[in-house]
């Protein structure tokens, strides 16, 4: 009996030690990412030109004026020194002080925006999954739909939201009059019918992408050697396409579609700007004007860390669908 247990035991530590060294190696690296990147957008907003002192000393100030805000504000402290000052914070949940909205935190500012921009995300998020694997499959399991789906997905990838948000409102809300053409609305029903606009705008062209990759990639999985023994052996269709083309398909797909959802945070700026959507990217272009460095920050550190956070769940996702990932010269 002991001889029995001893391998298996042997292997499940194995393989906990193999996941607890990824887990850990992966946390690791998407610290640095988040820290490196951080730094980054905060020097990057500290070298552009402008002060944000000058948006609160009035007309006409004195140089002594604009000496007292810096030194209130912390401008007259090394960048490194008020970026880690900024950083110490975010264990407590604490984005410091607004520079332009002197009473309030950024916190504060953050959070009935956050809301807003998170239903118009996954809201879009879910436009494009739809869409996109609808048209997708079609092209990609029918040979006399690929052609069709095709001139369609390449015509809609080439338009921008901002190019598509004045068609839509001048369409659906000033012609037809179905949806609300500003605000975001109050309320589950009330925000569904004014986010359908925006939300349509900012998925117009991930869900052409997410419809070319994956009908490109079942095209790709159906001409392998393995689907053309599967469907030999008399396999019933459903079932080779299910087993055979779909699952490995699936791992291209997954990954377009984490970058989709991980980008759709940073384009809803200009969606939620061009349909007067007070949310997080509007705030932020606001900021990034007014030089607020803590806001923008906040906000581009949320977009940083929804990034990196899906990307590391694409990449477990692909672990769990292809094994060999999960071996490195050997099982784990």
């Amino acid at each position: 009996m002991t001889l029995t247990l001893q391998p298996s035991l042997s292997r499940v530590s194995g393989r906990a030690l193999w996941w607890t060294r990824v887990v850990a190696r992966r946390l690791a690296g998407a610290a640095l990412t988040i820290g490196v990147a951080t730094f980054a957008v905060y020097a990057a907003l500290a070298a552009a030109p402008g002060d944000p002192a000058l948006a609160l000393a009035g007309r006409h100030p004195t140089q002594e004026r604009l000496a007292q805000l810096h030194h209130e504000l912390g401008l007259d402290r090394p960048l490194v020194v008020r970026y880690f000052d900024w950083l110490s914070g975010l264990p407590r949940g604490d984005f410091g002080q607004s520079l332009v909205y002197r009473n309030s935190s950024v916190t504060d500012l953050l959070g009935p925006r956050l809301g807003t921009t998170v239903f118009l995300v996954v809201y879009s998020a879910l436009l494009i999954l739809a869409l996109g694997l609808f048209l997708g499959v079609l092209g990609g399991a029918f040979r006399r739909l690929n052609g069709p789906v095709a001139a369609l997905t390449s015509v809609a990838i080439a338009v921008p939201g901002f190019v598509a948000a004045p068609i839509l409102i001048s369409v659906f809300a000033l012609g037809l009059g179905w949806f609300p053409a500003v605000g975001a609305g109050s309320g589950f029903t009330d925000q569904l019918r004014h986010m359908t606009l925006p939300a349509a705008a900012l998925a117009i062209g991930w869900w052409a992408w997410l419809a070319q990759m994956t009908r490109t990639s079942l095209r790709t999985e159906k001409a392998r050697e393995h689907v053309e023994t599967a469907q030999g052996r008399g396999l019933p269709p459903v079932t080779v396409f299910r087993r055979h083309v779909m699952r490995n398909a699936a791992i291209p797909i997954s990954a377009v579609f984490g970058l989709t959802v991980a980008g759709l945070l940073a384009g809803a700026a200009v969606v939620e700007q061009a349909f007067g959507i007070d949310g997080l990217g509007s705030l932020m272009l606001r900021s990034v004007s007014a030089k607020d460095y803590n806001v923008v920050l906040a906000v581009a550190s949320l977009i940083i860390v929804v990034f990196v956070v899906t990307t590391q769940l694409v990449d477990a996702l692909h672990t769990v669908l292809d094994p060999r990932l999960r071996t490195k010269g050997g099982r784990p």
